[in-house]
């Protein structure tokens, strides 16, 4: 079957999908307009055109998981944030409850369960990533949450952490974020189940057991 990715024209959407496509793993990337077709196209990958804001029902059918790895960005304000990160994500939530989907895999944040101690700019993003994976695991949809460190455009070394006591500083690169997706997308047998990220020592398979 085929895996929805949400956020697939960002840094770690796209990496995900391309990895996905060299390794023939069958996607389909939710883009907002036609502008972003081309990259994909040209990387042979299924577009849907859906928006988290408007009607993305559509982007759902045929697929049987979700991956969302969508986000308002570093640049707007606190209304993206509860449209996106919240909103946004509880709607695909419900969609993906409500077409069946057999799971949903959900990119949250290392210091989501605390927003308050995290630094005060960040605290309506993180308040928004609690109250999604709060919603998620409440859901009727079998689910994985992994919380990614401080993200950073390092190269993938695909060696991992899921503490930070086995981790040397609090980051992880996007492209090890991706390709932690891509094992979760084809590792159907994780199911509630959630994981920090962090850049680390030991294999993406060996760390999310």
């Amino acid at each position: 079957m085929k895996t929805l990715v949400i956020g697939a024209n960002g840094k770690i959407g796209r990496q995900l999908c391309e990895l996905a496509a060299r390794g023939g793993i069958p996607l389909r990337a939710m883009i907002r307009d036609s502008d972003q077709q081309p990259w994909f196209h040209e990387h042979g990958i299924e577009t849907v055109i859906a928006d988290l804001e408007g009607d993305m029902r559509q982007a759902f059918y045929a697929c049987d998981q979700v991956i969302f790895t969508a986000g308002s960005g570093p640049h707007t304000g606190a209304d993206k944030t509860l449209l996106i990160d919240l909103y946004g994500a509880i709607r695909a939530v419900d969609r993906a409850v409500e077409v069946g989907l057999e799971r949903f895999i959900m990119v949250s944040a290392l210091r989501a369960s605390d927003p308050l101690a995290a630094p005060e700019k960040l605290r309506p993003y993180l308040a928004a990533k609690f109250a999604a994976d709060a919603y998620l695991r409440c859901a009727r949809i079998p689910h994985v949450i992994l919380k990614p460190g401080r993200l950073t455009d390092e190269p993938a070394t695909r060696q991992v952490a899921t503490s930070l006591s086995h981790a040397e500083t609090n980051e992880v690169s996007r492209g090890n974020v991706a390709h932690a997706l891509l094992y979760l997308a084809q590792a159907r047998m994780l199911k509630n189940r959630e994981f920090d990220l962090l850049d680390g020592q030991s294999s993406i398979a060996m760390a999310l057991l």
